[in-house]
């Protein structure tokens, strides 16, 4: 199967994902100055940390199909497997915004982002595994350390959330900042191999 629709389809449920988040945002209706906009600094927070993670998953998504040509029936069922958990990041970001970072929807929000990591940990080996080791993806992808790293601080903020909040931010944010560091693997394969 050609891989164009599982591209067209993810890109709109993230688009969707993330305007769903967006309108999560409440502006103050009673009062009309900036300072009242404070209140709202756990709400922004929330969210900006998870743009940045839905950012992330589509940008590495992007740059995963641009490598490969074709899917079969098991990446798709990956992928849907992947965009349910992406889906689940507004709730979680609401949850853990509204409620100041409290113990439990940090945590929630802990295993929404590790089911997010396995999700793509599995959509990716199914598409090497339908590519072939020799692929393109297999060879840009490698040991796939940043996920495994990611997917056990993941595993390790979830519990601190109960322990002290700001452990399973800092863990939140330090995962964040080690995908924000340009990944050029795919593009450099891609220009050896052009």
């Amino acid at each position: 199967m050609k891989k164009g629709r599982i591209e067209a389809f993810s890109d709109g449920v993230i688009a969707i994902i993330i305007t769903i988040m967006v309108l999560e945002l409440k502006v103050p209706h009673e009062k009309s100055k900036l300072i009242d906009l404070l209140a709202l600094w756990p709400v922004f927070l929330s969210y900006v940390l998870s743009f940045i993670y839905v950012g992330i998953y589509w940008n590495n998504h992007h740059h995963m199909f641009t490598v490969v040509n074709k899917v079969n029936g098991a990446v798709l069922w990956a992928n849907m497997h992947l965009l349910f958990w992406l889906s689940m990041i507004p709730f979680a970001t609401a949850w853990m915004g509204e409620n100041h970072f409290a113990p439990a929807p940090m945590a929630v929000y802990g295993f929404v982002l590790l089911m997010n990591g396995l999700a793509y940990a599995i959509l990716t080996s199914l598409l090497i595994k339908h590519h072939g080791d020799e692929s393109t993806l297999s060879k840009a992808v490698g040991s796939g350390m940043k996920g495994k790293i990611s997917c056990v601080c993941y595993a390790i903020a979830i519990p601190c959330a109960f322990v002290h909040v700001w452990i399973s931010g800092a863990l939140y944010i330090l995962v964040a900042l080690i995908w924000l560091v340009p990944d050029k693997r795919i593009e450099n394969i891609l220009r050896e191999e052009g």
